[in-house]
């Protein structure tokens, strides 16, 4: 065989080969390119029957006014309302020489006058205590006596009409930094602390009887939580334990069935705050960690379980209450730092 014939064999058996070679490519490529689509296909599909959901926190509107103070500064208080008046009762305040001290004076605001009013006096101080309102009387519900840090189970009920004191059924476990809230005319004690230990006890009064009765136990035991109630189900957001002090846990009590379920995390972890309900939706505001304090101001809607944020509190505040009263809600007291410090701003928060 000539030379020049082994040269044209060997170029054609290597144009051959890139010709195999490049048809096995390109049927690679057909094949990546048919998984593709049908990956994209498969995910397209997942995506309409099992569609991913985010927590909506979108920002709205709203305005903030300084009302009349209160006549002296505090924190760590009890604030409960008629729907007509704020009845704020107990937390600290500083005795001559600087140390905390346990104010007795309980307060009633009006927000038609702006102004406060001396209603009544505590037998003994008490701070981080629950307060309602129910059937024209205030309940006073655990807390710390005095100044200090001793947790007590009683519960002391005012007679707003006829002004006078009596003692209520004594709480069945002393704790104080506990949430309440009334639902179908009886008081719900939920969470709270005593020497150390984070209570998920959940005990609810029935006034007609004078008994206490368990409950389910709040799924997340804390204290410095916050509650509102939406129809017959207990929102109950944020708080403490011996872990971390900026809990974002949001977790709803329906009363009709004895259960808990998760909501939507708080979108600021923290404790020590304050909650309101306006319009079937919860208010969340101020709170602390170890070293600093919140003016954050969110707000919860159980229908969509979703949040928003409100324009910020003028005044970072923990150990603060609120209470809604027409269309507005008043955030008043509380400590501008963390630990012992105090206030008496109370300020009306208008939402649009």
């Amino acid at each position: 065989m000539a030379a020049g014939a082994v040269v044209r064999d060997t170029a054609c058996l290597s144009a051959r080969k890139c010709q195999v070679v490049e048809s096995a490519i390109r049927r690679r490529e057909d094949i990546v390119m048919r998984s593709v689509r049908v990956f994209a296909t498969a995910l397209a599909v997942a995506a309409i029957a099992f569609p991913v959901t985010a927590t909506e926190r979108v920002t709205v509107d709203g305005a903030w006014t300084a009302m009349a103070p209160l006549p002296d500064e505090r924190s760590e208080v009890s604030v409960a309302t008629d729907g007509t008046l704020l009845y704020l009762l107990g937390g600290f305040s500083r005795a001559p020489d600087g140390s905390p001290s346990a104010p007795v004076e309980v307060y009633a605001y009006d927000p038609a006058a702006d102004s406060w009013t001396h209603l009544t006096d505590l037998a003994e101080g008490v701070n981080h205590a629950g307060l309602a309102f129910l059937d024209g009387a205030l309940y006073v519900i655990g807390g710390y006596r005095g100044a200090t840090f001793q947790a007590t189970n009683a519960v002391r009920i005012f007679d707003l009409a006829a002004g006078t004191w009596r003692d209520g059924p004594a709480l069945p476990t002393a704790r104080g930094a506990l949430t309440v809230a009334v639902v179908n005319g009886r008081i719900h004690a939920i969470g709270g602390e005593s020497g150390g230990v984070r209570f998920g006890a959940h005990n609810v009064l029935d006034p007609a009887t004078g008994a206490w009765t368990a409950a389910a136990d709040l799924p997340t035991p804390r204290d410095h939580l916050a509650a509102g109630v939406v129809g017959n189900e207990i929102i109950v957001l944020a708080g403490r334990n011996e872990r971390t002090m900026t809990i974002d846990a949001n977790e709803i009590y329906d009363v009709a069935t004895d259960t808990w379920r998760s909501g939507a995390p708080v979108p600021t972890g923290r404790s020590g705050v304050a909650a309101a309900v306006l319009d079937g939706e919860v208010y969340l505001f101020g709170g602390e960690t170890s070293d600093s304090t919140f003016d954050e101001a969110e707000r919860y809607d159980p229908a969509t379980d979703s949040w928003a944020i409100l324009p910020p509190m003028p005044t970072a505040r923990h150990g603060l209450g609120a209470a809604t009263i027409g269309r507005s809600i008043y955030v008043v007291s509380g400590g501008l730092q963390a630990g012992f410090y105090l206030s008496d701003i109370n300020d009306r928060l208008d939402p649009e």
